[in-house]
């Protein structure tokens, strides 16, 4: 097993232990690709669903929220071509029974080749120590460059062929690429074939009278329904955008990597409408923003790149995703489109509605064009928790997990700890709690050696520990520890909240954009 596996493996394990995430229906043996969010889990989520939208909202004079409904009338997927066009490219083993989407064997392959780049690197790079210039050494080194023009070469024609629809073309490639069944090792492969993504349903009281649905495969088209809507309204004028978080759910045939893939998962996604012709400057500017949102966080700047489309969706002329490095490599973390007036003329044409701005600068009507930028919040939550698990060798030579989450996302800022459960400690421990959690969640406990209960805190990504000692009885002081340093100050208790807000306040935070 490869350190990347053994780590993805302690990620999941410990997302479990510290009420993170649970199995969906665990005690009936659970549903696949199917995952519920836990007790910490859930304000960890919640906290990076809020971070997202004071940004992309609060932030912005001229970007409005929005809610809603899954179920919408079935011609609306007609028009956004997801009834025709939602596929993913399916081939199966012959010999093992199983199921693999096409394009995901053929990016893993070329993973595969990119961690060989990656030992190449690891390998120069304590060869030559501080003279190591990564960028040159990429760039001239024969086999490294050799792997890459591989994996270039090998996604181009994997693009192209999707895009002309070369399914024969694709199963050719899986077959001179001498890709295995990832648990058999067989090679006995079926043609490849389109599959559907979307989950169908009923409305009705009756079979005979029931109507076809979908439940929505993704959150946009919701908000270009009502671009009319919002834009009267609100008195809207172009450039505007609406944004929305909201379930999706899309019948993934291969579910795997834990959270990364589900069936169903939440959107954040923002629809900014422009003028025509200037949909490249705007792409560009939304490139730019959004990276910022993400290395406001702290995660790295070496963890994120930008990739991108060779094969761009029927609503595109411009399309990149940024890309995050999870534990099993670069994937898509956040998807940025210029959508042309693709939606809107669609469903003014299906609708027979006008969707049209009135221009008064321009003294006219026109189809507004739209920059997309879209997030899958489970990704973002996989993203912030596996960058931030991490073991760490202190001076003693003993070890700590500790999970060291952005402050301003962390589901509880402090926990209260008494250092004994007598003389009075639990008590001005309990009202330092009733204090605080008017304006952060906190957490008390009173059980174990007081050292346990750091490194329990530490595992569960709580930026602060706050001891009462009997020296609080006499001068009214905590010490006040800190998650990452494991520094311990000693402070006044009327000091708490400030000392907390400086480290976790949102503005603190986004102000590093």
């Amino acid at each position: 097993m490869s350190k990347q596996e053994v780590q993805f493996k302690k990620v999941v394990s410990h997302a479990k232990e510290y009420g993170y995430i649970f199995q969906s229906s665990e005690i009936y043996d659970g549903l696949s690709a199917v995952y519920d969010y836990a007790q910490n889990g859930v304000e960890l989520k919640k906290n990076i669903r809020d971070y997202w939208w004071k940004a992309m909202v609060q932030m912005h004079d001229n970007i409005v929220g929005i809610d809603t409904a899954i179920l919408m009338h079935p011609t609306t997927w007609k028009a956004s071509g997801h009834v025709d066009a939602f596929n993913d490219p399916l081939i199966d083993n012959k010999d093992s029974k199983k199921r693999y989407r096409a394009d995901v064997l053929i990016e893993d392959y070329c993973a595969k080749i990119e961690t060989k780049i990656d030992k190449e690197v690891a390998k120069a790079e304590k060869r030559f120590g501080d003279a190591f210039n990564k960028d040159e050494f990429v760039s001239t080194n024969a086999r490294v460059v050799n792997y890459q023009e591989k994996i270039n070469t090998t996604l181009s024609r994997m693009s192209k062929s999707l895009e002309k629809e070369d399914l024969a073309d694709v199963k050719a490639l899986i077959e001179e690429l001498d890709i295995a069944d990832p648990l058999t090792g067989s090679k006995n492969w079926t043609d490849v074939k389109q599959f559907n993504l979307m989950f169908g349903t009923k409305l009705g009281a009756s079979a005979e009278n029931a109507m076809d649905l979908y439940l929505r495969p993704e959150t946009a088209q919701g908000i270009f329904v009502n671009f009319l809507n919002v834009q009267k309204t609100g008195r809207m004028k172009i450039p505007f955008g609406i944004a929305q978080t909201g379930k999706a759910f899309r019948n993934e045939i291969v579910a795997r990597q834990f959270i990364f893939r589900m069936r169903e998962f939440e959107q954040m996604e923002m629809q900014f409408f422009i003028k025509p012709g200037t949909q490249a400057e705007w792409y560009e500017k939304w490139k730019e923003t959004r990276l910022k949102w993400h290395l406001s966080l702290g995660m790295g700047a070496e963890n994120y790149r930008f990739h991108d489309h060779e094969k761009l969706a029927h609503y595109a002329d411009a399309a990149t995703d940024i890309e995050f490095k999870f534990p099993f490599g670069f994937k898509e973390l956040e998807g940025i489109h210029s959508r042309t007036d693709f939606d809107l003329n669609q469903h003014e044409q299906f609708s027979g509605k006008k969707l049209q701005y009135f221009d008064y600068e321009e003294n006219k009507n026109y189809i507004p064009y739209v920059v997309e930028t879209s997030i899958g919040l489970d990704r973002m939550f996989l993203a912030v928790f596996s960058n931030a698990l991490v073991e760490e060798t202190l001076e003693n030579n003993t070890t700590r997990t500790v999970l060291k989450l952005p402050a301003v996302l962390a589901p509880n800022k402090a926990a209260i700890l008494p250092l004994v459960k007598k003389d009075g400690l639990p008590e001005i421990a309990k009202m330092i709690v009733d204090d605080l959690k008017w304006d952060f969640n906190v957490a008390y406990d009173e059980k174990d050696a007081v050292g346990r209960r750091y490194r329990r805190q530490d595992a569960n990504g709580t930026p602060f520990c706050i001891t009462v000692d009997h020296n609080t009885l006499e001068d009214n002081t905590v010490t006040i520890r800190y998650r990452d340093t494991m520094d311990q100050n000693r402070v006044k208790i009327e000091d708490l909240r400030e000392i907390i807000k400086q480290e976790v306040d949102v503005k603190t935070w986004l102000m590093k954009m």
